[in-house]
């Protein structure tokens, strides 16, 4: 049985014994749009309480004037750091090469057939920019990147005898 609220999608058994996640993406691009009104609404008292307390003196401008070229620069940086960031998973080398994977392409969507090893809350993934992102237990990660799935999602979820299936396509 699948349950699905706003972006998570639960994959339970019928008696309800174990529970699964798989948590929706959620892009930093979507963050940094509730950073940047705090930043200007902050900006704003700032050089609200600079007129108040400067009266009509030049200092009280320049001083304005280094309070919104720094905003600048700070709304900048977060931009930037929210476009190059991507989630940390570490893998190390000899894995990579000992894990198979299948991923099967069919009319719109994608099948991702992999082993996993953990139990079924351990497991987490993610499908960001075309790269699917997997989580297990024991520091089990990778990351395998999919073409041609930009603007896609994961629609189901299943984990079974240590046998992760995805199925990945368009909203």
């Amino acid at each position: 049985m699948a349950i699905k609220t706003k972006d998570t999608l639960y994959l339970a058994k019928t008696d309800f014994c174990c529970l699964a996640s798989y948590k929706g993406t959620y892009s930093n691009e979507q963050s940094i749009n509730f950073v940047i009104p705090i930043m200007i609404i902050l900006f704003l008292g700032i050089v609200y309480v600079m007129t108040q307390r400067s009266g009509s003196g030049f200092v009280s401008f320049i001083l304005i004037g280094v309070a919104a070229l720094t905003m600048f620069y700070w709304v900048r940086v977060l931009k930037k750091m929210t476009k190059d960031q991507k989630p940390i998973f570490s893998a190390r080398e000899q894995e990579a090469k000992n894990w198979v994977y299948d991923l099967i392409k069919g009319d719109g969507d994608f099948v991702f057939v992999a082993e996993v090893p953990g139990p079924e809350d351990k497991i987490m993934v993610r499908l960001i920019d075309g790269i699917l992102y997997i989580r297990g237990s024991a520091n089990f990660s990778k990351e395998v990147p999919i073409e041609g799935s930009n603007g896609m999602q994961i629609f189901d979820f299943k984990y079974r005898n240590g046998v992760l299936t995805l199925r990945i396509k368009k909203d």
